[in-house]
């Protein structure tokens, strides 16, 4: 997968839920390396769009996520680029917790499962739908920033 701001910023989460979620000083520092690391890219990528480095047609990286749209609606993602990036957090929060009931999926109950399986597959979408978004985002204001100079001159 092409990394794009809205790629960066999904493993960005990640790594801060992984951070949140151990214990062990080993793997919290190496997680550590890899917040700075991170944080490191997506400012070097910002900069680089910014500037015109990176083409606007290779700020975004659409998921084409292909699935039934009926019956599996998920909620909107809508607003600024930071918004949507809390949006993803969220998101990863919800889906990191509902993740961990597979990982004892004979304690729950029977009735349950399908709701679990169901919950894991919508939140995926709000996921990516959430990177897109910050993706397309970006792009969008890049190149009305561009039309804008282009006018001034």
């Amino acid at each position: 997968m092409a990394e794009t701001l809205g790629s960066l910023c999904d493993k960005l989460t990640v790594v801060k839920l992984k951070q949140w979620h151990s214990t062990a000083p080993d793997r919290l520092e190496s997680l550590q390396n890899q917040e700075r690391q991170l944080c490191g890219e997506i400012d070097d990528f910002v900069r680089s769009a910014s500037s015109g480095a990176v083409p606007l047609d290779r700020l975004t990286f659409a998921a084409n996520k292909v699935y039934k749209q009926d019956g599996n609606s998920t909620r909107s993602a809508a607003g600024t680029i930071g918004e949507m990036f809390s949006r993803l957090a969220t998101v990863n929060c919800e889906l990191w917790h509902e993740q961990e009931k597979v990982y004892d999926f004979e304690k729950v109950p029977p009735e349950a499962k399908n709701t679990v399986v169901k919950q894991i597959a919508l939140l995926n979408l709000e996921r990516t739908e959430c990177i897109d978004a910050i993706d397309r985002m970006l792009r969008d204001t890049l190149a009305e920033g561009k039309s804008k100079a282009g006018a001034s001159r």
